[in-house]
């Protein structure tokens, strides 16, 4: 139970990653509000869903004060909601480019910009920002997607200095996860599906779950001593 009576936030929280912390995050003990524009697809003791746009400014301090009055503190914000709208950038429309940066980029901010001074207040948290190996290396027609999850490695970055201040335990870091089996992944052809786990040193794709499991260990006093990093979780893999 290396979460017990950790309050927690998991944007994107109702299905693929999201999901996979939540639950995870809530079998360790926690009590996780899974925010999402959708509903839960699945029931699990101590997660609850709210309803969230992460490009709602206000939509995002609305959960931030119903979780602090609620809850009275939060412990781990999990920013993984994200979105692809993938094609050549010739091809790239203005709304293909600033939907992307909206809700990769602008959404990471829009609920940290809250929860991490509030951290930094009661002198812990942690803050888990998941970007991707496309944020780390580039990508042939994700030009739009690859600058956002380059972003949020700056953000975490810089977010580890800030909300340390004063001698706050406030630890932000960053996980980049390889070619994952979410739902995303499924609408791919199998043949690229076996290209790109040929391009991992262990010759397969991650699971969901194994991506939870770096997210627990950045969460849980385990990881203690870690911040401002970004822990890569692709296999061995490299575009």
């Amino acid at each position: 139970m290396r979460l017990e009576g950790k309050i927690a936030i998991v944007t994107g929280g109702a299905r693929g990653l999201g999901e996979e912390m939540a639950k995870l995050f809530a079998s360790e003990g926690a009590t996780v509000i899974a925010a999402d524009m959708s509903d839960l697809t699945y029931e699990q003791e101590n997660v609850e869903g709210y309803k969230l746009n992460v490009t709602d400014t206000e939509n995002c301090k609305e959960l931030f004060n119903y979780v602090l009055e609620k809850h009275g503190k939060i412990d781990i914000l999990v920013n993984n909601a994200g979105i692809t709208r993938d094609g050549l950038t010739r091809k790239m429309t203005d709304e293909m480019w600033d939907l992307v940066i909206d809700v990769n980029l602008k959404g990471v901010f829009n609920l940290t910009k809250h929860v991490g001074p509030q951290m930094m207040q009661q002198g812990s948290g942690s803050i888990i920002n998941i970007s991707s190996i496309v944020g780390e290396y580039g990508n042939i027609g994700q030009a739009n997607y690859a600058a956002t999850k380059a972003g949020v490695i700056g953000l975490t970055k810089t977010w580890a200095k800030e909300f340390s201040r004063k001698g706050a335990a406030v630890r932000v870091n960053a996980i980049t996860p390889g070619y994952t089996m979410t739902d995303i992944l499924k609408t791919v052809p199998q043949d690229l599906l076996d290209k790109f786990a040929k391009q991992t040193m262990l010759g397969r794709l991650g699971q969901p779950e194994e991506i939870a499991k770096a997210a627990l260990f950045l969460a849980s006093e385990d990881a203690s001593y870690v911040t401002g990093h970004t822990l890569s979780v692709n296999g061995g893999m490299r575009l």
